[in-house]
């Protein structure tokens, strides 16, 4: 995407509408308090027991608003978040509105434009068919070190994102992350997807791609910094899934994600990765399904394969990971609930790093053996 795409995306959404002078406008506060207690098989070689805030959905509060400014169009924004609940500290690094932070009109023609702090195409569209990205369990559920962004570990900066509307079933997103300096493609971000539903059936495809950007990166100022998995000279994600729903709100999905880093130099979830990697592929295989025994008892659960391949300048060396997670809740209201989850992962890796650790996204650290086991007991409440 270029100026001029963006320029013309602009026009086309103006040029679709048309404007009386009357317009009317509504403000929702909203969120979620996600406490739980957790179990750590091995945390650096002990048993750990901690309270946790928001590995299912993330502790955070918002507020979003619409103004209807005729012939269709709306003047939107969203303001979102993240916290800790156990100590009231912010997440995502930090930022007092690290979730979302953006503007934009809408277009029941021309779709949806907006600008500012927010999530890419393969967290809307494809993340969904995942269990991590689903809400059905979270953390738990996170491929290795969220090498494809399912558990939506970053959010980029900078960012103008356009959404289709739907025609026949199919809606197509893309967004583009700004470097904000001189050079125009140091530490940047872009992103499309494409998605299908007929009924019960639903499918994407998702494309992502960063240039020199993570928490190290050269240029902090740019469109992935501090909450950026990887600290590289690039990296792309490219996904795919399908799922079937049913009328009781059980579902089955199955989701695949191929990540390349190169020239890796940090990862955000472990401080010893070594040196003189030149890249990083993983390729992740996920099954996953929700079934409700009656309208208030659902389980769910999800099974995961990783394959990766560090090559280095001395020697290459291939891994794998297996992880299972499940969970199961009760609805005491739309609103409320309380669940329980757990997840085993078992890691195989011959790097001499901590990347041979496994490392469950949510437990209390990682396993100084080959497996891990974490387990929850939660209360989940929106509002």
């Amino acid at each position: 995407m270029n100026r001029w795409c963006i320029t013309a995306a602009f026009v086309a959404m103006a040029l679709s509408i048309n404007r009386p002078a009357s317009a009317q406008s509504s403000v929702t506060l909203y969120g979620a308090l996600d406490m739980g207690v957790n179990f750590t098989s091995n945390s650096n070689g002990h048993r750990a027991v901690s309270m946790v805030s928001g590995d299912t959905w993330e502790s955070s509060f918002g507020l979003k608003g619409t103004e209807d400014l005729g012939g269709g169009l709306n003047a939107l924004f969203t303001v979102e978040s993240g916290f800790n609940g156990t100590n009231g500290q912010l997440n995502e690094g930090g930022r007092l509105f690290g979730r979302n932070a953006y503007v934009g009109l809408s277009s029941e023609k021309g779709g949806t434009l907006t600008l500012g702090r927010q999530s890419e195409a393969t967290q809307d569209m494809w993340s969904p068919f995942t269990a991590a990205g689903s809400g059905l369990i979270g953390d738990f559920a996170a491929h290795p070190f969220d090498n494809d962004n399912a558990d939506w570990t970053f959010r980029p900066n900078n960012t103008v994102k356009y959404v289709s509307p739907l025609f026949g079933g199919f809606q197509a997103e893309g967004t583009y992350g700004f470097s904000n300096s001189t050079g125009f493609a140091n530490n940047r971000n872009f992103s499309t997807a494409l998605s299908y539903a007929l009924g019960g059936f639903s499918a994407a495809v998702a494309y992502m791609k960063t240039n020199n950007g993570g928490p190290a990166a050269s240029n902090p100022s740019g469109a992935m910094t501090t909450d950026a998995v990887f600290t590289a000279k690039s990296q792309q994600n490219i996904d795919a899934g399908l799922k079937w729903s049913f009328a009781d709100g059980s579902s089955v999905a199955f989701a695949y994600s191929h990540t390349d880093v190169y020239d890796p130099i940090g990862n955000a979830f472990v401080s010893d990765v070594g040196s003189g990697w030149n890249s990083w592929k993983f390729d992740n295989f996920e099954l996953n399904g929700q079934y409700f025994v009656t309208p208030e008892t659902y389980m769910g659960g999800s099974a995961a394969y990783t394959n990766a391949r560090f090559n280095g300048s001395t020697s290459d060396t291939s891994s794998h990971w297996i992880q299972v997670a499940f969970t199961a809740g009760y609805l005491l209201s739309k609103r409320t609930s309380v669940y329980v989850q757990g997840a085993w992962q078992h890691a195989s890796s011959e790097t001499g790093t901590a990347l041979d650790q496994p490392l469950i996204v949510g437990s209390n650290g990682p396993s100084t053996g080959k497996n891990q086991f974490v387990g929850r007991v939660a209360l989940l409440q929106k509002f």
